[in-house]
């Protein structure tokens, strides 16, 4: 997702981005858990044409460890800006005071390729159903194919078409599906 962010522990943005940090969805969501690991993507199931098979199998939204890619916050213009997504300003300022001169997060160690502060990051940082229909309006039972769409697009972006990043994300979200 191309706007995840992390938290300030410096002093001047401290209290808005534990403020951020706290706000909650509507919904209560499951925890955070790391994808299974595969060593071989698996395709959607296609129908044949004797009308025997399944239906088309739809990707299950993961995050990837060491990828990152929502960390890049200044991906350009072909991204929208802080003010095209969120209604708040708080939000905006809080956004835009995250992006380090790199354009990376403050927050992403690049060396670990993790976020510092994860179990801490602003609410817009979460990959969620609830979050999604707030900032994008998207419905809750469109989430994985957004969230997967939205991802493909921001690890091309910032890692490339041909990354080990894109590869490992597309194992993962082929790995388990609803029919």
């Amino acid at each position: 997702m191309w706007h995840a962010v992390a938290i300030s522990h410096s002093p001047p943005c401290f209290a808005v981005v534990r403020a951020a940090a706290k706000k909650k969805p509507a919904k209560k969501t499951p925890p955070y858990q790391a994808p299974k690991k595969t060593t071989e993507r698996q395709k959607p199931i296609e129908s044949n044409n004797s009308g025997f098979g399944g239906k088309k199998k739809d990707p299950v939204w993961q995050c990837i460890q060491n990828c990152g890619a929502c960390c890049k916050l200044d991906k350009g213009p072909s991204f929208p800006s802080p003010e095209e997504v969120f209604d708040e300003p708080s939000d905006i300022e809080l956004y835009k005071s995250l992006v380090g001169e790199d354009g990376w997060c403050i927050h992403y160690d690049k060396s670990s390729r993790k976020c510092s502060i994860y179990n801490e990051r602003p609410y817009f940082c979460r990959v969620e159903p609830e979050i999604f229909h707030t900032l994008y309006g998207i419905d809750p039972k469109k989430f994985n194919k957004e969230a997967c769409s939205c991802c493909v697009d921001t690890i091309k972006a910032v890692h490339g078409t041909e990354s080990q990043e894109l590869e490992n994300f597309n194992n993962a979200i082929w790995s388990t599906g609803s029919n």
